[in-house]
């Protein structure tokens, strides 16, 4: 222990510690039924069809810029809550929040909520890989919020946020929303009436 009364600070322990959070979150994921990859048989870097069966089944697609903005928050969140813990351990938190969420949001109750609450009538869940990369997408996030000035950090949350909206009419903000309290106006504004 060091003068802190905190375990020493090991980059590499950081790592090691981070990747098995990832792989426990995967394999949670897999045992509760989620496919590795696509049930389309392939992995794409990109899917950029939100109607498409494929549609959280990839590395990367249009919900992969909210999960930026989960790091950001994150980062911001636990500087205000645990600032004195070091860089690492934040992630860690971090992490182990982002693989929380994955998991829940990839339970019967969230993806019924999803069709039920969103347009997203078909949704069935991420695969395996999808999530993991949502996961990476938060750590990316996170670093970014690291680096950037707080007002840098701000200005990608909302150009994410509004490049985002208006590409596929759906966001961060707006998938919160629909799923706590859906508004019809929203619904329909979604699905392009």
């Amino acid at each position: 222990m060091n003068a802190s009364g905190s375990a020493p600070a090991s980059p590499l322990a950081y790592i090691v510690i981070g990747l098995a959070i990832i792989g426990t979150a995967a394999l949670i994921l897999h045992t509760m039924g989620q496919p590795l990859i696509c049930r389309c048989g392939s992995v794409k870097l990109w899917e950029g069809d939100v109607a498409s069966a494929e549609n959280s089944q990839h590395l990367a697609d249009w919900y992969s810029p909210s999960h930026v903005i989960h790091g950001l928050l994150l980062y911001g969140l636990l500087w205000l809550l645990a600032r004195r813990s070091r860089f690492g351990m934040r992630a860690l938190l971090a992490l182990l929040i982002e693989s929380g969420w994955e998991i829940l949001e990839n339970s019967p109750i969230i993806i019924d909520r999803y069709r039920e609450a969103t347009i997203s009538l078909g949704y069935r869940g991420d695969s395996v890989v999808n999530s993991v990369s949502d996961i990476v997408f938060m750590l990316i996030g996170f670093a970014l919020a690291a680096r950037l000035p707080v007002a840098a950090s701000i200005v990608l949350a909302i150009v994410l946020e509004l490049v985002v909206g208006y590409a596929i009419r759906d966001n961060l903000t707006l998938n919160v929303i629909m799923l706590i309290w859906p508004i019809e106006a929203i619904r329909t504004w979604q699905a392009g009436g």
